[in-house]
C-alpha cells in the first residue's frame, strides 16, 4: 500500500462524514457486527484455574507451588509434572471438587 501525501489525505477526508461513520460503527457494535473478532487461546492451566474460580495466588497455594511457577505454566514457559498435573486434571474436570477439598 502506497503512502498517501498530505494533499491526498485532505482530499479524502473532505469527502468523509466522520460523525456518520462513528454512529454507524456504534450501531454495528450494538448489533454484534464487529469488524474484527479476536480470539486469544487460553492455556489448559489457565482454563483449569478459571473454572475453579480461584485467583492465581490461591490456585498456586492449592497446588503447592509458587505464584510465579503457576504463571510460568500459564504462559507456556514451563510444564507441570507429577502431582500438580493430576490436580490440574481434577481442576479442569471437576473444579467443584477442588474447591470443596482445598478452599477454606
Amino acid at each position: 500500500m502506497s503512502k498517501m501525501t498530505e494533499k491526498d489525505l485532505r482530499r479524502r477526508d473532505a469527502k468523509r462524514n466522520i460523525g456518520a461513520e462513528l454512529l454507524r460503527a456504534v450501531q454495528e457494535m450494538k448489533t454484534g457486527k464487529a469488524a474484527r473478532v479476536h480470539r486469544i487461546p487460553v492455556s489448559a492451566i489457565t482454563e483449569a484455574r478459571t473454572r475453579s474460580g480461584l485467583s492465581q495466588a490461591r490456585f498456586a497455594q492449592v497446588l503447592g507451588v509458587s505464584t510465579r511457577t503457576l504463571q510460568e505454566w500459564e504462559q507456556g514457559r514451563r510444564q507441570p509434572s507429577g502431582a500438580a498435573r493430576a490436580l490440574l486434571t481434577i481442576a479442569t474436570r471437576r473444579p467443584e471438587a477442588l474447591r470443596e477439598v482445598f478452599v477454606d
